[in-house]
């Protein structure tokens, strides 16, 4: 079997660090959002913000395109992090012991 090039394994140990940042981060970040819901709940907020929601995809586009990372990869995933964030403050708010 051939021997991974040095560079390739290091830049892999690298991709593995990266990963785990973010793995840690969303998860704080789902912790700030969890306490968002339930004081959404608490004041008879809905689940979802369309305008706020607007705002963010439009302000992480032009943080994507100042990164040089593709502005639609970030929407899609920003996309996919706030249908997430929405459908647990949807369970926060059906719970009646919030």
């Amino acid at each position: 079997m051939e021997q991974v090039p040095e560079e390739l394994d290091r830049l892999r140990s690298s991709i593995d660090n990266m990963d785990s940042a973010l793995i840690h981060l969303l998860a704080e970040r789902f912790k700030i959002t969890q306490r968002v819901g339930e004081l959404k709940a608490q004041h008879g907020l809905p689940p979802a913000d369309p305008s706020r929601e607007a705002r963010q995809v439009a302000r992480l586009r032009s943080l994507a395109e100042s990164a040089h990372l593709d502005p639609e990869f970030a929407e899609k995933f920003i996309n996919f992090v706030m249908r997430e964030v929405v459908r647990h403050h949807e369970a926060i708010a059906s719970d009646p012991d919030h």
